[in-house]
């Protein structure tokens, strides 16, 4: 089994565990949802906010269509 290494803290880690995110020909590694929240809290910070705008805004939209999408599946029907 091979192992892994968290790009935030360094910390080694077996393979299928901690999490891993693609993006094209980029994959990053961390241990734990704590580092990978660090990673992107830093990103965000660094992009410059007109550029990343539209691709929250957007994200942000859609996943609040979901919850709206589930909350009226849970309701009751009479």
């Amino acid at each position: 089994m091979s192992k892994n290494k968290c790009i935030v803290c360094g910390r080694v880690f077996p393979e299928g565990q901690g999490v891993v995110l693609r993006s094209g020909e980029i994959t990053l590694l961390f241990h734990s949802n704590r580092c990978a929240s660090k990673f992107l809290k830093i990103l965000l910070e660094k992009l410059p906010p007109d550029e990343a705008k539209p691709y929250l805004t957007k994200i942000a939209d859609e996943l609040d269509e979901v919850l709206k999408a589930k909350a009226k599946a849970r309701a009751k029907k009479i």
